[in-house]
């Protein structure tokens, strides 16, 4: 599957960028991805092409226009107020970098040892309101109200020796996420489908029950009674929504309606939107830029899901050579 991806998002631009047989492939993705049993409705490929192509090029557009990379080194830190923001510490950076799985995992393999790396760094930017000491003036005030900022949960996306893989990569880990938003939203309707199906088998049993019991009398001249009238709006209402949210006839439909609709407005889904901030040396935000607090414009990642996460594309420079035993220091 990366093959389909290198293809996809590793040509150069032109018409031809995207061949028929790769957009096929990312559509088969799309259906494995959300719901196999599309490939049971006629011209599902069809109907997916022109969502799918837009999905791509919006994903193209998105992680190219990730740019600003930013080396995370000792040496950087002192030097880059986005550094002292994004960690506490130069020895807490290097502890993040330490614990991440997969840097660790690339370290790892043969020769990487000893090569730079490029990844994508995401963290949650915390936002907290707290009472703290300022200097108003001349006059030290206690009592504040302040706003504290501070980054959380560092990860690491899609570390490689190369920047262009990790892009590569990147576009993949988005595609899928499209996929996955899809997927959480037909697996909301099936849910109130479900609900529905549940609640229709109990008012059919007690629509049953009530005949049974002498409520009906298979007479069309004689009045039926107050409660059975009612369970039969009921259940009418019932199945009005039920095809609204896919019947039993057309519950598939619905699926491939709601995959369509995510991938053909990939943009409302996923995006990144400019986090501007001033931030002082102590983490407090502040309304006006120095040079203790310069203003700095970050990168956030959003989801149609209320997700948010600050990304920066990184490097990380080769670790240093251990020092070998009776080495003078």
């Amino acid at each position: 599957m990366l093959k389909l991806f290198h293809s996809i998002f590793g040509g150069d631009d032109g018409a031809e960028r995207y061949p028929e047989s790769l957009v096929r492939e990312a559509i088969e993705r799309a259906v494995d991805g959300t719901d196999p049993w599309l490939r049971g409705l006629s011209g599902y490929g069809r109907k997916l092409r022109p969502a799918v192509v837009h999905a791509i090029d919006h994903i193209v557009a998105l992680v190219d226009g990730i740019d600003a990379l930013l080396e995370l080194s000792r040496e950087a830190y002192g030097g880059d107020p986005r550094l002292r923001l994004f960690f506490i510490s130069a020895e807490q950076m290097e502890e993040v970098l330490r614990r991440d799985p997969m840097l660790t995992a690339l370290r790892r393999g043969a020769g990487q040892d000893v090569r730079t790396v490029w990844a994508l760094l995401v963290m949650q930017c915390e936002q907290r309101g707290i009472f703290g000491v300022d200097l108003l003036g001349d006059t030290l005030v206690r009592d504040v109200p302040q706003v504290t900022v501070s980054m959380a949960e560092h990860r690491l996306l899609d570390p490689t020796a190369d920047p262009a893989e990790t892009r590569r990569h990147l576009k993949r880990r988005a595609f899928d996420h499209l996929l996955s938003l899809a997927l959480a939203r037909i697996a909301a309707v099936e849910d109130v489908r479900e609900d529905l199906l549940d609640r229709r088998t109990l008012l059919q049993a007690k629509h049953t029950m009530l005949e049974g019991s002498g409520w009906g009398f298979n007479d069309t001249a004689r009045a039926t009674s107050p409660q059975l009238d009612e369970v039969h709006g009921e259940l009418e209402k019932l199945e009005a929504q039920l095809f609204e949210f896919g019947g039993d006839d057309r519950y598939i439909e619905k699926h491939l309606e709601i995959l369509i609709d995510v991938l053909a407005h990939a943009e409302q889904q996923l995006w990144v939107q400019p986090l501007t901030l001033i931030v002082d040396r102590m983490g407090i935000r502040r309304n006006t830029a120095s040079d203790d607090a310069p203003k700095l414009t970050l990168q956030e990642l959003h989801n149609a899901a209320g997700q948010k996460l600050v990304a920066q594309l990184v490097t990380i420079p080769a670790p240093a050579p251990a020092a070998s035993p009776g080495s003078l220091h």
